[in-house]
């Protein structure tokens, strides 16, 4: 029998899997495939949407569908079509509205099934365009009525981002909505449940996988359900504080092969 049979193996991208140089290293690679030779599943859960995870499918060939949006959705890149997915409610735009009004300089996005819409720019915005490589595709986020599965918000000053965070938690709907930090210029607001940590548990059971033979790793706030969720989580060494106290293991940091770390922990503790 091989060795990771029934096990779920997902992972983060940025600061995890990826390199602070957005590079996987030849490790990592060598360590996925090995994982998945002996009949591990592996994967990733992201905040990305399926438009940018193309060349990471490319790279590291999962042999599972993968999770996106922060929890939002499980997409399939062999069959190109969502297993499953959650949006938001159309009135959305209520709290949105608010922070436009309040915090004019703040950077909305808004993400549905099929198109990411930069409804107003800055900076921060400017530079998540050039790192992910979307189209520059603008629409005013009131004038959208496809299903809209999150709405980020982004800004490069950290008082405007503390800002936003108590605007909304404080919104009179925001107990309709959950909130995340994805990274520290992004804040974003998702379906009420949605998360890393509930889209795992959904993957392992559409895999037929137990909980307790999943495995997660990651390095950010987004990322701390999904952690806790696994049967084993990890936080990488260069994660922040909380995904480190939530975690069961600490491993080496995104610098340092971390995967292929993980994979040789599990190697020599599986029977």
């Amino acid at each position: 029998m091989k060795k990771f049979k029934g096990m779920l193996f997902c992972t983060d991208l940025d600061g995890t899997l990826y390199t602070d140089d957005k590079r996987v290293s030849q490790e990592n690679l060598a360590a996925i495939e090995y994982f998945k030779s002996e009949g591990g599943r592996f994967t990733f859960i992201t905040g990305r949407h399926y438009l940018t995870s193309g060349q990471i499918c490319d790279l590291i060939r999962p042999n599972a569908p993968y999770g996106c949006f922060n929890g939002g959705a499980i997409y399939d890149p062999e069959k190109k079509e969502y297993l499953w997915s959650v949006e938001l409610p159309a009135d959305v735009t209520e709290p949105v509205r608010e922070v436009d009004l309040r915090l004019p300089d703040m950077g909305i996005q808004y993400n549905t099934r099929d198109a990411v819409y930069f409804n107003k720019d800055n900076a921060a915005m400017e530079h998540f365009r050039a790192v992910t490589g979307l189209p520059h595709l603008t629409c005013d986020y009131r004038q959208i009525h496809e299903p809209v599965i999150k709405v980020i918000f982004a800004h490069f000053d950290e008082e405007k981002m503390a800002e936003l965070i108590a605007l909304l938690n404080t919104h009179p709907r925001a107990s309709e909505f959950d909130f995340i930090r994805s990274e520290k210029i992004l804040y974003e607001i998702l379906p009420k449940g949605v998360s890393k940590g509930n889209v795992l548990r959904k993957m392992a059971e559409l895999l037929g996988i137990e909980m307790k033979n999943t495995v997660a790793v990651g390095d950010y706030n987004n990322d701390i359900s999904m952690v806790r969720a696994a049967g084993l989580g990890f936080a990488v060494a260069n994660a922040v504080p909380e995904v480190k106290q939530a975690a069961d293991l600490v491993t080496v940091s995104n610098r340092d092969h971390a995967i292929a770390a993980i994979v040789d922990h599990l190697d020599r503790s599986v029977k």
